[in-house]
């Protein structure tokens, strides 16, 4: 605990250190997602920044160890060129003084540097990472220590270096090998071998570099709606390759896509999303597939004859808005872990187990939509990581529509116009977002927007820009409320990232995820007024099902059914039922003893929930990642 709340004053410093260089400018910055008020040109901090000056004090070379082991060697399995997903099996031998804090990174691009920048800790904990991590001048796509492989300590592979008189050994060496999965990130390769443990590393040995054979492959592709028609769809991927590409889908049909792409000059500094973080994003591809039909499977492949195309894949577009049935699975705070169990900043444990439920059930059931509500990859500024969450969701973000809500881990920095000014965002400010998701938006660095899809209206909030009464999404809000046709879609969903109402037991949890009374104050009315029917939040790591609540009391508890099932009766309508869902990856958070007057489940597990709407009734039920139910709930009417 100490070292947290020491790690938390840190912070607070980074904080106020960004603050202290926080500028106002009209000018606009072009094709960042960035508000037009506020300026991220290095020249406008003062000849070259802040984060400049930082790079340039937090440097010190790393000591050569090589010298002190002068029979170290590392040895690949392969020569390369790599595939777009491949082991590579690492094997380092002549290690004479085996200690447990070896460890080995994945470097990429290879001519990165390596030296030891100590005071990047700093940039750590600002993006909410308390776990130590490798203090290096470039961070690592991955790392393992040596002792993964349970012969390495022991020494059970020896081999004798120098001989003494008679045949004995005088000195005898000890062998490691270790396995990473590298997945294509179009930048080379190389392993590089680290001794002194992660805060005073020297680099003993490296081997490579690796290049991918086709750094230009076209990647990672997801489908996104555009509008509540069902008849056309957004595919969205990653290329090497800035020419546009082509999606070719419903047979004859083709679409050529929009390029964008970002850069290290558009991230928020001080942050290691503009310094030790970042990694070249390629090229971000986006084409519309238009001229679809509702409730309909498609088979699509894209690239280009240049880079060569996708596997074929087959994706459902959702029903129209005002069909009579629709399902989807939504979830908040799922970030990513790595599959070969290497370390990463940032590990979301849960990920992997809820990421493979889901493309479970989506691979054989009819699942229409995925909605994540926010703290999307975790990357945090350290932008490889994106690559690795894209690849993660892939097998069912390009089969159904995956829409997103924006998080303070996509969104928030002293400058960035974030409504929250902490440093969550470890300087991405929505940049990395804003490209890899597009949305159906109100515009840039507007995130809110509204769907509709069956028998229900989305509406998609950003808690992480300005929701006071009188701000321009507020008007948005009372707007798009207003507009919905409940003979059309009868059911109105409101989803955000941060709740209106939580109960967690840590301190520390209540710090930093705290309820924002002042927003719950703001939007809760409109909702009410609106009488929308359910209200959905991650931002909380954990399951916590609510009454039917208004103003912090609950207005409507469920009964049972016949069938006994909790169910709300809205024939006449009192307020909301809310839910927060943000257990789809994050270490969990525990609940406190004392169980609030409006709270019904509390459930402190990874999974994530699925709805089924028809006109007459919502069903609600949270889903456990063994495919069991965790808990279920009905709204009729």
């Amino acid at each position: 605990m100490n070292r947290i709340i020491v790690r938390l004053l840190v912070l607070f410093s980074v904080f106020l250190s960004a603050r202290a260089f926080r500028q106002d400018d009209s000018t606009s910055q072009t094709g960042t997602g960035i508000s037009s008020s506020v300026s991220l040109r290095a020249d406008r901090l003062g000849g070259e920044g802040f984060g400049s000056s930082f790079r340039t004090i937090n440097r010190r070379r790393l000591l050569d160890c090589g010298n002190l082991n002068p029979y170290v060697k590392i040895t690949l399995d392969t020569t390369g060129p790599l595939s777009d997903e491949q082991t590579v099996n690492v094997t380092i031998t002549g290690l004479v003084d085996p200690s447990e804090h070896d460890w080995i990174a994945v470097v990429s691009p290879s001519n990165a540097s390596t030296s030891n920048c100590p005071q990047n800790e700093l940039l750590y904990v600002a993006t909410g990472d308390l776990a130590e991590l490798p203090l290096l001048c470039h961070y690592p796509v991955k790392f393992k220590y040596l002792k993964e492989d349970p012969s390495y300590l022991s020494c059970q592979s020896s081999v004798c270096q120098v001989k003494g008189l008679f045949g004995t050994c005088l000195v005898k060496s000890c062998a490691a090998t270790v396995s990473f999965r590298l997945i294509n990130i179009r930048t080379d390769i190389q392993f590089v071998l680290f001794r002194g443990g992660l805060q005073v590393p020297c680099v003993a040995e490296q081997a490579g570099p690796l290049s991918f054979a086709n750094p230009k492959a076209p990647l990672y592709g997801h489908i996104s709606s555009v509008d509540s028609s069902g008849t056309s769809m957004q595919l969205t991927w990653v290329s090497g390759d800035s020419a546009p590409q082509t999606v070719q889908y419903a047979n004859a049909k083709t679409a050529t896509s929009t390029v964008r792409t970002f850069t290290k000059e558009n991230m928020c500094k001080p942050g290691a999303a503009a310094d030790f973080g970042f990694h070249n994003p390629g090229y971000i591809h986006t084409a519309l597939m238009d001229g679809l039909s509702p409730s309909t499977e498609y088979a699509y492949q894209y690239g280009s004859q240049t880079v060569g195309f996708s596997p074929n894949t087959s994706f459902s577009t959702p029903p129209a808005a005002g069909d009579d049935q629709v399902t989807i699975i939504i979830y908040g705070d799922m970030g990513k872990a790595e599959r070969d169990g290497s370390l990463i900043h940032y590990i979301q444990p849960g990920s992997i187990s809820v990421i493979d439920a889901i493309t479970d059930v989506v691979s054989r059931e009819n699942v229409d939509f995925v909605f994540h509500i926010g703290d999307i990859s975790y990357a945090t500024g350290f932008l490889v990581e994106w690559d690795n969450f894209l690849e993660l969701i892939e097998p069912f973000a390009s089969r159904v529509s995956y829409m997103t809500a924006i998080g303070n881990h996509e969104r928030d920095h002293p400058l960035s116009g974030s409504y929250y000014e902490g440093t969550d965002s470890g300087g991405e400010c929505g940049i990395p977002y804003y490209n890899y998701f597009p949305m159906p938006s109100q515009g840039q660095d507007k995130p809110w927007y509204s769907l509709e899809s069956g028998p229900i209206h989305f509406t998609i909030a950003s808690s992480e820009h300005d929701w006071t009464e009188g701000s321009e999404q507020y008007k948005w809000l009372q707007t798009d409320l207003a507009s919905v046709n409940r003979t059309r879609t009868p059911w109105v969903i409101y989803a955000g990232h941060r709740p209106m109402y939580s109960s967690v037991s840590s301190p520390v949890e209540a710090i930093i995820r705290s309820v924002d009374v002042d927003y719950r104050n703001a939007v809760e009315p409109l909702l009410w007024a609106a009488k929308v029917d359910l209200v959905l939040a991650g931002h909380v790591h954990n399951y916590e099902r609510l009454c039917a609540v208004y103003q912090a009391g609950c207005l409507l508890n469920a009964t049972r059914d016949a069938s006994g099932m909790d169910t709300y009766d809205f024939t006449n309508y009192k307020a909301p039922v809310q839910a927060v869902i943000g257990m789809s990856g994050f270490e969990l958070d525990a609940f406190e003893e004392e169980i609030p007057v409006y709270s019904r489940v509390r459930i402190s597990e990874y999974g994530y929930v699925g709805i089924q709407a028809t006109n007459q009734r919502l069903l609600v039920e949270y889903m456990y990642v063994n495919g069991s139910v965790g808990d279920a709930f009905a709204i009729v009417k």
